[in-house]
């Protein structure tokens, strides 16, 4: 296949990606009548991990420190993005979890800029301004800021890492062991935070961990893990723009949830903030 066509087959593979968890915001948010966040966040990633080991067999055997260390480190800032997202998605609605998480793209140049040595352009800074006008009409009611919004939001800084360092390191190793380790990482640290909490099983229960574990945990990270090695972070960052979107469809059509003005003008705010910041700050880090 042309260079050019692997790259498509990658971006194509990521917003597969972005849709399959924007479609789970509504599964895990029902789940969680039922489980605690971080109980659930074990059983969904200890699958996953049983899964990635029986699909690495023989790679087992390459894995040297290096893979360690780097697949752990991107392993915790995974389990902090999805723990703060899962115990902010107790207190707000899952479109409002889709769009914030969602502006882990445009915290992405800042941290390109120290650790990538690649420093955001001033359109980055008019990107970050129109997404946070968005968050705050989206978020903001009566001058308060819902709590769990801004856990949401503590979850989109640690993605935004987590997708810097899948960048950094992915080129260097060997992407399905790679992914196996920091979802490995993901389950002890689960296990650890979700030792006695509440858990009842039923089939909205079984049924979101089966969903997650198998299409948002295991192929999504093992395909991200793959096309970050030919789609750079930035336009990666793109892609997964789209996840707040199919988030908000997702959640309009299962479980009927309505948007007002406000509410809309905020979805197209951060949507704009963040091609903004990634586009244009893409061509100017080019220039």
């Amino acid at each position: 296949m042309s260079p050019g066509g692997t790259v498509k087959l990658s971006d194509a593979g990521l917003l597969a990606v972005a849709f399959v968890w924007g479609l789970t915001f509504v599964m895990v948010k029902e789940s969680l009548l039922f489980v605690s966040p971080f109980r659930f966040l074990f059983y969904r990633f200890a699958l996953s991990f049983l899964m990635l080991v029986g699909i690495s067999g023989k790679r087992l055997r390459h894995l040297d420190r290096s893979v360690l260390v780097h697949g752990a480190l991107i392993g915790v800032f995974l389990f902090l993005g999805y723990g703060f997202q899962t115990v902010g998605l107790q207190y707000t609605t899952p479109a409002n979890t889709g769009f914030i998480t969602g502006l882990s793209v445009v915290i992405v140049p800042f941290l390109a800029a120290g650790l990538l040595k690649m420093p955001p352009g001033k359109s980055v800074f008019l990107g970050v301004g129109c997404a946070a006008a968005g968050l705050f009409l989206l978020s903001v009611e009566k001058m308060e800021v819902n709590h769990g919004d801004v856990l949401v939001l503590l979850g989109a800084f640690a993605f935004a890492m987590h997708l810097i360092l899948v960048g950094k390191y992915v080129r260097s190793h060997d992407p399905v062991l790679l992914t196996t380790i920091q979802i490995g990482m993901v389950t002890l640290l689960s296990f650890a935070a979700g030792s006695g909490q509440y858990w009842s099983v039923n089939n909205i229960v079984v049924r979101a961990l089966l969903i997650t574990s198998i299409f948002a945990t295991v192929m999504a990270f093992l395909v991200q893990n793959l096309a970050q090695r030919h789609t750079p972070p930035t336009r990666t960052a793109v892609i997964f723009a789209t996840e707040p979107v199919f988030a908000a469809v997702c959640s309009y059509i299962l479980v009927g949830e309505t948007f007002t003005v406000r509410k809309v003008a905020g979805c197209l705010l951060i949507l704009t903030g963040m091609l903004i910041a990634e586009l244009m700050g893409d061509k100017n880090m080019k220039s």
